[in-house]
């Protein structure tokens, strides 16, 4: 039995997963071997591929979820099996009897295919070239690694993934979306993207960009809006850098939506999705550019490209969310002073999206600079968005207060029949009551008859 692949490149580079992977190959019977060994050590079970004999166990220790698959040699040895491998960094095994003996990795280790140099040299490289054509989601595999691991990608295998980029269109939009989630969890997901775009990669997985290349957008802008959507994503991730030591935001950026899926990951998507409808907005009026509605539209198109990537529906609502009111913070920023009322629309509205959006807003606006966008406007912009943004942690401590009055209050004292109007007189009510304006029950139902008339 063989340890291979990433825990042994991981031990070489001193990197250590939260919820560790091991991965073990034997020559066959790795699917009994593996219902065994689950039956011995209490783990779950399940079977990957019959024909290929491939098994997982799921073991969880103490807070830790660890995951070991067991696989048959794809080929005839161990050398053939590794030959099989992704990249070269992640074809290494370890003989799992030898290690009993020494304790040694270096000198145990076995690198048929020069993985270990490839690390030295932080370089990403196939170890054949039927690696994209055997799995074409190693195409982008080999990017989310490059991110994840900071490593430059071989000039070869950097031509065999533009050369075998159609492939992807026969992966599943599940493991798409775990991988593309690697490149937006990663620090640069700016740059691995921006290189999948040059290669024409990017839009096999999204061939909505193709219709947002080429766009001006007007004199506030001095990108066109695929050029401005990579640099308001370039620009969102030098914004969270600079706020790496405000723990509250960092805490609300790690907060998990789904999975093991962060929010700080959905946001850069989001960044990439935030101007998706302006192609189909796109009018000439009066000898300017406008995108009138463009958000709208965005939205509808988000939910499909969410949904072909089996998000979840927390996931949805959150880019729906962000896309729909990515506006909002420069519409508020347009005015000197921020009304009571109009902060709590906007905390209404937004909801747990709301510091998201206005990160986003910020990286958006930095990312405008055509002759007509002014440091003045910038700075008034930033200062009300991070306002807001110190106002909804201040709002999130404070205990909300009980409803004045509630749905059968209206309808005994009004003679309603239940409808939609209540749910109106009640939101009017609410607001009225957060920025002040009424303070009692009898308030509230002189407030409640002027709306009904």
């Amino acid at each position: 039995m063989y340890l291979v692949g990433g825990i042994l490149r991981d031990l070489l580079l001193g990197r250590e997963k939260e919820n560790p992977d091991f991965d073990f190959c034997l020559k066959k019977g790795s699917i009994n071997f593996g219902k065994k060994l689950s039956h011995r050590i209490k783990a779950g079970f399940v079977i990957l591929d019959k024909e290929h004999g491939a098994a997982r166990l799921v073991k969880k220790i103490k807070d830790k979820v660890c995951t070991l698959d067991f696989t048959d040699f794809r080929g005839a040895n161990l050398e053939k099996d590794l030959l099989h491998r992704d990249f070269t960094i992640n074809a290494l095994a370890l003989e799992l009897e030898k290690v009993f003996v020494s304790a040694n990795l270096h000198n145990l280790l076995i690198d048929p295919y020069g993985g270990r140099q490839d690390l030295e040299k932080k370089i990403i490289r196939t170890v054949n070239n039927k690696a994209f054509s055997e799995d074409p989601l190693r195409i982008l595999r080999t990017f989310s690694f490059s991110s994840l691991l900071n490593f430059k990608i071989d000039k070869k295998t950097l031509n065999l993934a533009k050369l075998e980029r159609h492939r992807l269109k026969m992966v599943s939009s599940e493991r798409i979306r775990d991988e593309l989630f690697k490149i937006f969890d990663s620090l640069d997901a700016f740059g691995c993207l921006n290189q999948l775009d040059e290669l024409k990669i990017l839009e096999i997985i999204f061939p909505e960009i193709k219709k947002m290349r080429g766009i001006g957008q007007g004199p506030y802008h001095h990108l066109d809006v695929w050029q401005h959507t990579l640099e308001t994503l370039r620009e969102f991730e030098q914004l969270t850098v600079e706020l790496k030591n405000n723990h509250r935001i960092q805490d609300y950026l790690n907060g998990v939506i789904a999975g093991e899926r962060r929010r700080r990951a959905l946001l850069k998507f989001g960044a990439l999705l935030h101007d998706i409808g302006k192609p189909a907005a796109l009018r000439h009026e009066d000898g300017k550019t406008i995108f009138h509605g463009h958000e709208r539209i965005g939205l509808e198109i988000t939910q499909g490209i969410a949904r072909r990537l089996k998000f979840s529906n927390d996931e949805i609502n959150s880019l729906k969310v962000t896309v729909l009111w990515h506006l909002r913070p420069g519409y508020l920023a347009d005015n000197e002073e921020l009304t009571p009322r109009a902060i709590f629309r906007y905390f209404r509205d937004t909801g747990r999206e709301a510091i998201g959006i206005l990160l986003l807003s910020v990286a958006d606006q930095r990312a405008t600079k055509g002759p007509l966008t002014t440091g003045k406007t910038r700075r008034h912009h930033e200062k009300i968005a991070f306002g807001l943004i110190k106002e909804y942690f201040r709002r999130k401590k404070e205990k909300k207060s009980a409803r004045l009055i509630n749905g059968n209050d209206l309808i005994k004292k009004f003679r309603l029949e239940p409808s939609p109007l209540i749910g109106r007189i009640l939101s009017e009510v609410e607001e009225s009551q957060a920025i002040g304006k009424i303070r009692t029950k009898k308030q509230a139902f002189r407030l409640a008859k002027k709306f009904i008339k």
